[in-house]
């Protein structure tokens, strides 16, 4: 199913098409279009699960980013599902890789440049970078909103 929802491109573009997008596309966007890492969701109802859904109407790419955060203020697991252009799959993927074990409060820091550099998009995309740096912290946000009612009704 994630192929059909996520990579309509790549299935029609076998052969002579691929060839095309490898040549305008960095490989690490590549390996993370065609590779995600962390994919999938979380359960949204869980005290410790913080989810981020942020979009850009421009080009119409929708992320979903969650993260599930430890005791102790670190994010133990993350999901993500995408909708949109590869180099959106891309960030959304690679920003998976760089929260998860990191605390709150260094993850809040990362910024979409970061992002953008890593994957080495171009000045045009450079909007799929920012909705995975607010994805993050519309994430932490929620998590942190959980936790605030929680600590209200004990």
């Amino acid at each position: 199913m994630f192929s059909r929802l996520f990579r309509p491109s790549v299935t029609a573009a076998r052969g002579r098409g691929i060839e095309v997008s490898r040549r305008l596309y960095h490989p690490k966007v590549i390996d993370h279009y065609t590779n995600p890492r962390n994919v999938g969701s979380l359960d949204k109802t869980l005290p410790n699960v913080g989810t981020g859904l942020v979009g850009a109407p421009a080009c119409g790419d929708v992320m979903k980013l969650q993260i599930q955060v430890d005791d102790a203020g670190v994010i133990e697991n993350v999901k993500f599902k995408t909708f949109g252009c590869g180099s959106a799959i891309a960030s959304s993927s690679y920003m998976t890789e760089l929260v998860r074990g990191k605390t709150l409060e260094d993850a809040a820091k990362i910024k979409n440049t970061e992002i953008a550099k890593e994957l080495s998009l171009p000045p045009v995309k450079l909007h799929c970078s920012m909705l995975a740096e607010d994805a993050i912290k519309a994430a932490i946000k929620d998590y942190q909103k959980k936790r605030k009612t929680a600590t209200v009704l004990r």
